[in-house]
């Protein structure tokens, strides 16, 4: 494999929410010129005050770096950004080859089977995608130290290695596109799975008086600690559902969870039980709340108001 080309200083950023705003914040700060769009303002600002430069369209951001970067929930957003006369491919239009967009590295958690398909795409008009989804939450973005699972060819990633690095303490290359995505599907898998393990020990706890507390407490002190519980210890034991990250996003990457277990031909009843219980979660109009409200449904579930069911039933 021929070495991968240095990367030119400017990299495009599109996707300044909560995490995006401190990764694109990381990128200037590591000292690469960054070129920023976002739809709000007040984010906008707070890149530029950051150390980054703001575009009016996202055209003008593929226009002025070879490498963009997005942070956004999912490929619709990417493609939204990406179509129209404002949009990332028009900017391939308005600027030499040589300073357009050649490299599309989408670091939203999407689909696995949806971001091949995408890579196919733009394959025709030059455009290489990496895919490289993050775990770490915010506190990893804002002190990049964000676990990063990129997908694409070996030259592809290296290339993008530099900027990758600034933002994160792991930078693994996975596989080839969609690799990336699989490895966060199978990421969120754990998260979520995790999560519905902890809140029906809280349950089946609670209703033996057990405090919620001193039952995590012990469990974070053996081998059931996790880095699961270290983060979501207080909301579960405080039923403070506050969202760090919302249940929806977690409801959004179980459905990648199963697609790609349907597209490999692959059973998995756990995952399959998870993604019904934050389906629930969603129906019941708690989506916004935090992941950890998996709790607040099981005890619903289990209240002794509600009528259950037996199998003569």
């Amino acid at each position: 494999m021929n070495s991968p080309p240095q990367p030119p200083g400017t990299v495009g950023f599109v996707g300044l929410g909560a995490m995006g705003l401190p990764m694109a914040a990381n990128l200037a700060k590591a000292g690469f010129d960054v070129l920023v769009w976002a739809r709000g303002r007040i984010p906008l600002d707070a890149a530029v005050a950051a150390g980054c430069r703001a575009a009016g369209r996202p055209a003008d951001v593929a226009a002025g770096a070879r490498t963009v970067i997005t942070m956004l929930p999912d490929l619709p957003q990417v493609r939204d950004v990406s179509a129209g006369p404002d949009g990332l491919l028009a900017g391939l239009d308005t600027a030499a080859p040589a300073e357009a967009m050649d490299t599309l590295v989408v670091m939203g958690t999407v689909s696995p089977v949806a971001v091949r398909a995408l890579a196919q795409e733009l394959r025709s008009i030059g455009v290489t995608v990496v895919d490289a989804p993050v775990s770490g939450g915010v506190t990893g973005a804002r002190d990049a130290t964000l676990s990063i699972m990129a997908g694409g060819t070996e030259y592809a990633v290296e290339s993008v290695r530099p900027y990758l690095t600034a933002m994160g303490s792991t930078v693994r290359r996975m596989g080839d596109t969609g690799a990336g995505s699989l490895a966060k599907a199978c990421n969120q898998l754990v998260v979520a799975g995790t999560l519905v393990a902890l809140s029906e020990a809280v349950v089946l706890g609670e209703h033996g008086g057990l405090d919620p507390a001193a039952l995590l407490e012990v469990l974070a002190g053996g081998l059931a600690s996790s880095e699961v519980l270290a983060q979501k210890r207080r909301h579960l034991a405080d039923s403070d559902f506050t969202p760090s990250g919302p249940a929806r996003y977690l409801h959004k990457d179980l459905g990648f969870v199963l697609d790609s277990a349907a597209d490999a031909h692959v059973e998995l009843p756990l995952s399959t039980s998870v993604a019904r219980l934050y389906a629930a979660i969603d129906d019941r109009g708690l989506g916004d709340l935090d992941n950890s409200v998996v709790l607040r449904l099981l005890r619903e579930d289990n209240s002794p108001s509600r009528p259950h069911h037996t199998s003569k039933d």
